[in-house]
């Protein structure tokens, strides 16, 4: 699953955004990219549990695919 993930500025937002998924049971192989602005991850689980974790750091989750 790739998400979107826009208001990354730095290392330390990634480290945010990667410890909030990280926290959520059932994702795996978590790869967060300032480069790219994105999120990938493995797992099953619902799409509005990680935009939910993720938006509670402060970010704007902008698309899930």
């Amino acid at each position: 699953m790739k998400i979107k993930i826009e208001g990354m500025m730095c290392q330390h937002c990634v480290g945010h955004v990667t410890e909030a998924l990280k926290n959520i049971n059932g994702l795996s192989d978590i790869n967060v990219s300032l480069e790219e602005k994105c999120a990938t991850v493995s797992g099953n689980v619902d799409p509005a549990v990680i935009k939910a974790a993720i938006e509670e750091e402060g970010y704007d989750v902008v698309g899930i695919e």
